[in-house]
């Protein structure tokens, strides 16, 4: 591929094992999609016209490769067959990286979320017990609703925090210990809440 000539395949968007149906059909959509008639530009119709050209014919089909392999083989890169030119180049994976304060901080900003989010529902839940009356009820859902939303969140964060562990740590191993231990406490607080709504 001689220097600063365009990649034909992803102006296509087609894979270089392409079969020639193939690259009709994408020329044939992208056409409609582009034309200047359409609101498309004319250089983009231009280079639509021109990869069809060469990837249409394949006499000039296989002049082109030839090019691009060279091209590639020189620069000391090889083509993975079948993938287009933003597969080839573009990074393999990202893997994210998060300093363990980031974690803390995330883990600890879901559980100040969910103790305000539980707080904030038993306040209400107690509000509406005291000076209950019938159109209060709405108020006694929403608080229901924001303290089930709080235990989430401290679920939550209980998970996230186990998940930052090593597999093999005893933390992640004793998974369904820590899972009991707080589905009893769930419990436990609500026979508490309970108790102290018939109280009132």
């Amino acid at each position: 591929m001689a220097e600063g000539e365009k990649d034909h395949y992803e102006t296509l968007g087609a894979r270089h094992d392409s079969t020639r149906d193939e690259i009709g059909r994408r020329y044939k959509r992208l056409a409609s999609e582009r034309h200047p008639d359409r609101g498309g530009s004319e250089e983009a119709m231009k280079d639509l016209n021109e990869a069809y050209r060469v990837l249409g014919d394949d006499a000039a089909r296989e002049a082109y490769d030839s090019r691009r392999r060279a091209a590639r083989s020189s620069q000391g890169d090889d083509i993975a067959a079948g993938k287009t030119y933003a597969e080839n180049f573009a990074p393999e994976e990202f893997t994210p990286v998060s300093s363990s304060a980031a974690q803390a901080d995330a883990m600890w900003g879901r559980a100040a979320g969910a103790t305000l989010c539980v707080f904030l529902g038993l306040v209400l839940l107690m509000l509406v017990r005291a000076h209950y009356v019938v159109f209060l009820f709405p108020l006694a859902l929403l608080a229901a609703a924001l303290v089930f939303f709080g235990v989430w969140m401290a679920h939550a964060a209980m998970v996230y925090a186990r998940e930052g562990f090593q597999p093999s740590h005893f933390a992640r191993r004793s998974a369904w210990a820590q899972e009991l231990i707080f589905w009893s406490v769930v419990a436990g607080g609500v026979g508490v809440v309970y108790l102290l709504l018939t109280s009132v």
